[in-house]
């Protein structure tokens, strides 16, 4: 018996977390699971493996499916909305991001879109999606049938297609319209932010219980308005810009404390949509990566 070595493993192991991130949408399960998916590897005859990397893709894939069945009831529980752990992606955490498809494939809208999905649907929607695989690919690392795999395809692509709106702006757009957010923020320009707000705007917060929050979103331009001068928007808050999930993002600081990620929607060249993830517990990964950039 020849033992599988670390050091191959480690060749696969940014795919993998790749893959278990956009399974999960949390880094530090994520994280978890490929850790798994390593002792699952490392008491492993190698030469029973055949191809690595389709042997850890099905590993990570049913270790997710397995962590999804526990999350949903949890996160029926969950205090307020919940949203995806945020990850810088300008680093390459999340692999190569040049086109437009693939930062939509880790934006923070569709991982938000994609816990509407039975976990079957997710993951032969992700697989499909993020890493091309064939249906017979796919059906080798679910243990299905190549037609079950198309028919939970249709079936994902249906339920996220009727909600998502891709009104994707170009990079420029987005970025001037978050640079223009940070100053009027900065500077309490309410009749700023006004101007960069689409009427029907909605801001979610995901604290988790751990911090102040909005339990449920905040719908329209002044209400919205009203929440972001009533608190959002106060001294001792110090923001920047970083790419987070493929877009840019505010990030948001009270000193060299890292309190909040704000991922924005973009919709006629007005801000359509905010999720802010406030929850400490889900700043950490992020907060590492930004340590480090």
């Amino acid at each position: 018996m020849t033992i599988a070595t670390a050091d191959e493993f480690e060749s696969h192991r940014p795919r993998m977390f790749g893959l278990a991130y956009r399974m999960l949408g949390s880094a530090e399960e994520a994280e978890d699971t490929v850790q798994d998916a390593y002792l699952r590897w490392s008491g492993a005859d190698r030469g029973a493996i055949g191809r690595p990397a389709a042997w850890l893709a099905k590993v990570v894939t049913n270790l997710c499916l397995n962590r999804l069945t526990s999350a949903r009831a949890q996160r029926e529980r969950y205090a307020g909305p919940w949203l995806p752990e945020p990850v810088l992606t300008s680093d390459g955490t999340l692999g190569p991001l040049e086109s437009a498809e693939r930062r939509d494939a880790v934006s923070t809208a569709l991982l938000v879109l994609l816990e509407r999905l039975s976990p079957a649907e997710r993951a032969v929607y992700v697989l499909r999606e993020a890493f091309a695989y064939r249906y017979r690919e796919i059906a080798g690392v679910l243990d299905l049938g190549e037609a079950s795999c198309r028919q939970l395809y249709r079936r994902a692509v249906d339920r996220v297609a009727a909600e998502e709106a891709r009104f994707e702006p170009t990079p420029e757009v987005r970025r001037g319209l978050i640079d223009s957010f940070v100053a009027a923020a900065r500077e309490g320009d309410v009749a700023g932010l006004e101007r960069l707000l689409a009427a029907d705007v909605t801001w979610w917060a995901d604290g988790g219980g751990k911090v102040t929050a909005a339990r449920r979103p905040i719908l329209g331009r002044e209400k919205v308005l009203r929440f972001l001068a009533g608190g959002s928007v106060r001294a001792g808050l110090d923001f920047t810009v970083s790419q987070i999930n493929g877009a840019p993002a505010l990030v948001a600081w009270v000193g060299d404390v890292l309190v909040g990620v704000v991922s924005f929607e973009v919709r006629g060249g007005l801000i359509a949509q905010m999720r802010a993830v406030m929850n400490p517990d889900k700043l950490v990964f992020v907060g590492r990566q930004l340590a480090r950039s």
